[in-house]
């Protein structure tokens, strides 16, 4: 089962800090469950309580559309070099939009990527560490740039018109709109 605590600690957050990918996990009463692999420099921890994220453009959004509905949410790092560790943060998250007060107080903390559609805004209410020694050992090679540079060819009004055809619609058929 693992060990649990109420907050991250300082060897928990310098763990969180190094990471090159992290994963995502959303759910609404009903429906399909969603996990997301996240990468890219789209991760900040605020404090031992809370977490944000830079949610980038993707096939779908189901993440901000199930969390307007519900939440809750996990996240997950696995140690893929140096000590086995598995690390979750479950909690509730919201997501805010471009040019909501969040946004605008919180988007300096990253580098400006193409194709940033929200900040998702994690509150932890329980930490959980567990062994990885079932995950594999392996070498990271480099950032994947598709994504950014499909976004930055897109352009902002593209990606908007993106948005509203493939994002407004969640895989079990709940919608939402860009605003």
């Amino acid at each position: 089962m693992g060990r649990q605590l109420e907050q991250l600690n300082k060897p928990l957050i310098e763990f969180i800090e190094k990471q090159k990918v992290f994963f995502v996990a959303t759910a609404m009463e009903e429906g399909s469950v969603n996990l997301s692999p996240k990468g890219l420099d789209s991760l900040r921890v605020l404090n031992e309580n809370r977490v944000v994220w830079l949610n980038l453009t993707g096939s779908g959004n189901e993440t901000a559309i199930h969390l307007k509905n519900k939440n809750r949410i996990t996240l997950m790092f696995c140690a893929f070099e140096g000590d086995p560790i598995i690390l979750r943060l479950y909690g509730k998250a919201t997501a805010y939009q471009k040019d909501t007060e969040f946004w605008n107080e919180h988007i300096s903390l990253f580098p400006e990527i193409a194709g940033s559609r929200q900040l998702m805004d994690v509150e932890i209410e329980k930490v959980q560490i567990s062994c990885g020694m079932g995950v594999p050992l392996m070498e990271y090679k480099e950032q994947r740039q598709s994504l950014v540079e499909w976004a930055e060819n897109k352009g902002d009004e593209g990606l908007k018109k993106y948005w509203n055809k493939k994002n407004t619609t969640s895989i079990d058929g709940f919608e939402d709109t860009f605003e």
